[in-house]
């Protein structure tokens, strides 16, 4: 009787362990980039320029070290992680449009951990795209891209988010690329932006 209790806990401990890693697997999106839509809806296009995104940012930062991290391409320049910090403050304002709700300055947020902040980052990028997808230019249209300091409220289209925050972020990550280069660690050759997978 004692064994079969003894087995059941076994059981138990590691299938709670492999539905956590399960969890942390689906809490990561863009390992590869989803599958296209069937259509060019403006909803879809811009969901897909984020998917992009999303799959360019995964790759860039996995298998960051600490050294890499700390990297600057000069003693003014931003370190890696002050590049990523500034692409996690963007990914809130990507996700923040579809639901127009404000971008709010906080300068008493605490820093997140470099784990804590690429998941969230990718998370974000995960939840825009599904926000966006499959809506119509009506409904882009009734998108503001909206700043908030104190009682101050300034309001644009979302036009300004695709040449804003959304290009910006592609810009960063591209730095992010650079940057781990620079520092001996770089990105995973097998990775296909085009295809939007990586190899073996």
């Amino acid at each position: 009787m004692n064994i079969k209790i003894l087995a059941l806990t076994v059981y138990l401990f590691f299938t709670q362990v492999n539905h956590g890693q399960n969890l942390d697997i689906m809490q990561l999106p863009y390992e590869q980039i989803p599958e296209y839509p069937s259509d060019f809806t403006s909803g879809n296009v811009v969901s897909r320029f984020i998917d992009g995104l999303g799959y360019r940012y995964y790759w860039a930062t996995e298998g960051l070290t600490e050294k890499d991290l700390k990297h600057a391409p000069s003693e003014e320049g931003r370190t890696m992680l002050q590049t990523l910090q500034h692409i996690y403050g963007l990914s809130q304002g990507i996700v923040n449009a579809p639901q127009n709700l404000p971008n709010i300055r906080n300068t008493n947020q605490p820093e997140l951990p470099f784990e804590e902040l690429r998941k969230q980052t990718l998370l974000n990028f995960k939840k825009a795209s599904e926000l966006l997808s499959g809506k119509s230019a009506e409904d882009l249209a009734t998108y503001k891209v909206i700043f908030q300091s104190g009682d101050n409220k300034r309001e644009f289209p979302y036009w300004n988010m695709i040449n804003g925050q959304i290009s910006d972020a592609i810009y960063h990550v591209g730095q992010v690329v650079s940057f781990r280069r620079s520092s001996g660690n770089p990105m995973n050759p097998k990775v296909s932006v085009f295809i939007g997978k990586t190899g073996k």
